[in-house]
């Protein structure tokens, strides 16, 4: 006698890529940093929600320390993205005074704004000791980034060549610290207070780089 499923497809699944696997650990470990920082990037929770075997994340991590990198990386491109939208948002050109000068804003306002609204990815992406900018001055990372738009001051004549180099360290420290504050000793201040305090920050440092 026939079975009544015979005509209709099968539901099993083939094995899944090598690369997909791998992707899919990674954002399952992004949810999870998006919602409890790095602390809840584990890889028995990654392997959970993807729907593979624990061991299988061994085949792509060395361990957990390893899918924590993997983690921060796209939690540093997304902060990345986020600066380069505010920065191309600019309409006056870069080598203009006035686009310079507010692509320095953008990237400082982009910085705190995700700070604010991702604060688990903020924390992830400081969780391991290499910092989100790297050894170059690559333009994709949030280093790269904010050396860029010193960069372009120099260009437009806003900021002194002699007072160029690693002054990106200082501003960078600055708007990074100010973010941690506001979300520690400073959280509990009204969320119109925080923006004063970032508004006034982004003006300090405007008025530095002059």
């Amino acid at each position: 006698m026939p079975r009544g499923d015979q005509g209709s497809p099968s539901r099993r699944r083939g094995p899944r890529p090598r690369g997909a696997v791998r992707s899919a650990l990674i954002e399952a470990g992004v949810e999870l940093a998006r919602s409890g920082g790095p602390e809840a990037v584990l890889l028995r929770e990654v392997t959970r929600n993807v729907g593979v075997v624990p061991n299988a994340a061994y085949r792509h991590f060395p361990d957990r320390d390893g899918l924590l990198a993997a983690v921060r990386d796209e939690a540093v491109g997304n902060l990345a993205r986020r600066m380069a939208d505010g920065m191309s948002e600019v309409r006056a050109g870069p080598h203009t005074p006035t686009g310079a000068r507010q692509r320095l804003r953008a990237v400082g306002h982009a910085y705190l704004e995700f700070a604010r609204t991702e604060p688990g990815l903020f924390d992830t992406a400081f969780a391991v000791p290499d910092h989100p900018g790297g050894a170059d001055t690559d333009e994709r990372t949030p280093l790269g980034l904010l050396q860029a738009a010193l960069d372009n001051l120099v260009d437009a004549g806003v900021l002194g060549p002699a007072r160029r180099p690693n002054i990106e360290y200082p501003i960078w420290a600055s708007v990074h610290g100010l973010a941690v504050l506001l979300r520690g000793p400073l959280r509990s201040l009204p969320e119109r207070e925080k923006q004063r305090l970032e508004e006034q920050m982004l003006a300090f440092i405007a008025a530095a780089v002059s």
